[in-house]
């Protein structure tokens, strides 16, 4: 049984790009397409907020890209660059991971929620971040979730971080007091190290951020 791989990237749109890109991910070229049944590219998504192109995928661990296919790619990146800054790709300028709580995935994406998110950590505070999840890992002593969170990683570029995370529905409920306590503790304790760009915590903050948008899906 193959293992996955998860792969990233990241584009920092340019004045005015925002409606440009999009139409350029809601029809991806036929060669993109086609390179990713081949070698197994799956659960393909692009989000977008405040002008952060945000992408995630999956591969499997032993899959090679052949000569003409890293061509097509490469040639695909630099129609991507004109946008923007490209902060991060998986063969030039890898995102670092910086927290993995993968539990069971559900192969049905029909079983799940999508949670997305961004911040701007604070000059200087990428080790700080990255440290508290590994606490944060270690603290879970290896014990593998049924949810609700799975399929839960947080990446880094430059001072951004993107989490990707599939919220798993059977396990939708209101929040408890107790639950509501430990969030806001948690997430009042990350703004020392981190400003928020989407919406996740506005009901602690009462700040007014941009909700993310799914831009496509593959």
């Amino acid at each position: 049984m193959s293992i996955l791989k998860r792969e990233t990237f990241l584009i920092r749109l340019g004045t005015g790009k925002v409606e440009d890109i999009k139409r350029l991910f809601y029809a991806l070229p036929v060669g993109i397409i086609d390179i990713g049944m081949k070698r197994g590219i799956d659960n393909f998504s692009i989000w977008h907020v405040s002008g952060l192109v945000f992408g995630y995928y999956e591969v499997t661990r032993d899959y090679v890209l052949s000569k003409i296919d890293k061509k097509v790619l490469a040639s695909f990146i630099e129609s991507i660059a004109v946008y923007g800054d490209i902060l991060g790709d998986p063969f030039n300028k890898p995102m670092r991971l910086m927290y993995s709580d993968i539990g069971i995935v559900r192969t049905n994406k029909s079983l799940i929620r999508h949670r997305v998110f961004a911040t701007k950590l604070k000059e200087g505070c990428n080790d700080e971040y990255k440290r508290r999840h590994d606490e944060l890992t270690a603290s879970k002593g290896g014990v593998i979730s049924e949810g609700p969170e799975s399929n839960f990683t947080i990446w880094n570029a430059g001072q951004y971080i993107f989490g990707y995370c599939e919220l798993v529905r059977s396990f939708d409920h209101e929040m408890t007091e107790e639950e509501k306590a430990s969030t806001i503790a948690w997430e009042t304790r990350g703004l020392e190290i981190m400003d928020w760009i989407t919406d996740d915590v506005d009901w602690i903050t009462g700040q007014k951020h941009d909700k993310i948008e799914l831009v496509c899906k593959l």
